[in-house]
């Protein structure tokens, strides 16, 4: 028997023994080193995110060492350290089909769907598992999925260098995407968030202006790139009006199911304005793995807390709370 948080159903969450992983043919037994705590951990305790059965073992942003391999894996071995893509597409829909997985029709994903691993081991693909470059501790791999998500972003934006940046949002995703436009070339970034903790990490991390409120920037000609990393209606509808003329505007944050938010169609389409969306990972991950090792983020600084697994509701508490900056689960310590 393991020990594992298990969130048994909405609203209810307790660390308890549960039985060991076993792999099937294909997959291997990682022996959880950290797994970060995300947004996405709270709608599936609060019971928002639909397609989750309960009861669940949370935890989707995880690296640690191989302990077991299935019969028919020659791909990986045992004490290897690998980062793991928690995404699990079905290879057989529209979506599929067209190289979209994440939009896959039967979405799948451990932590989310299937256990995961705020756990001691947890039994994954070996198709999902990556190698960790030497050098890359394992604490700083478990910010590699949320990176993945990063990577796919900006996948969907323009790309082209010499432009100005805004970011809402200086959390995880915000300050990932923040460090991302800076390594992408961008003139300048610049954040915004009420927490003036965060803001002070984030020109740390190297934005060029942060504030408040966007009215502190005095750009009135706009961002050619604006990006929405909070989820909250308020920051969505005021950065829209933020973007420049033929400029992009991205929806990155998660916003409730039920949410809407006013813009004005006219502009959107005066100005050939663009807006996006961005789900997830998508044929991202393994950039992710390069980008951590090349020094693309700063992944001490990212990392604020580390909690013990049975100090699991305390972590989701601080958390709920906006304490520091990505939380992390040590189930072994």
């Amino acid at each position: 028997m393991m020990r594992a948080a298990v969130i048994d159903t909405p609203g209810t969450v307790s660390v308890t023994t549960v039985a060991d992983p076993a792999p099937g043919p294909r997959d291997v037994v990682v022996e959880v080193a950290a797994v970060g705590i995300c947004g996405t951990d709270i709608h599936i305790l609060d019971g928002d995110f639909e397609p989750t059965p309960y009861p669940i073992v949370p935890g989707h942003e995880f690296a640690g060492t191989i302990a077991a391999v299935g019969a028919e894996v020659i791909e990986v071995a045992e004490g290897e350290r690998v980062a793991v893509d928690p995404s699990l597409f079905c290879g057989e829909c529209h979506f599929c089909a067209i190289g979209r997985g994440n939009l896959c029709e039967r979405w799948n994903a451990i932590g989310v769907t299937k256990p995961g691993a705020c756990a001691e081991y947890v039994t994954v693909p070996v198709a999902n598992c990556y190698r960790l470059p030497d050098g890359v501790s394992l604490a700083h791999a478990a910010l590699i999925e949320p990176l993945s998500c990063a990577v796919h972003g900006f996948d969907l934006l323009p790309g082209r260098v010499g432009e100005h940046y805004l970011v809402y949002g200086a959390g995880t995703m915000g300050l990932l995407m923040a460090q991302l436009a800076r390594r992408a070339g961008a003139a300048s970034v610049s954040v915004v968030d009420l927490n003036t903790d965060r803001l002070a990490v984030a020109s740390k991390l190297g934005a060029d202006r942060v504030a408040t409120a966007a009215d502190e920037f005095d750009r009135p000609q706009g961002w050619e790139v604006v990006i929405d990393c909070t989820g909250a209606v308020p920051a969505i509808e005021d950065g829209l009006r933020r973007v420049r003329r033929g400029g992009s505007f991205q929806v990155f944050g998660v916003a409730a199911a039920e949410a809407a938010a006013s813009f004005s169609p006219f502009r959107v389409y005066n100005d050939e304005i663009t807006i996006v969306g961005s789900m997830a990972v998508l044929h991202s991950f393994g950039r992710a793995v390069e980008l951590l090792a090349t020094g693309a983020i700063d992944p001490a600084t990212m990392i604020s807390h580390s909690f013990g697994l049975d100090d699991y509701t305390r972590a989701l508490d601080a958390f709920r709370a906006g304490t520091g900056r990505k939380l992390q689960i040590i189930p072994g310590s």
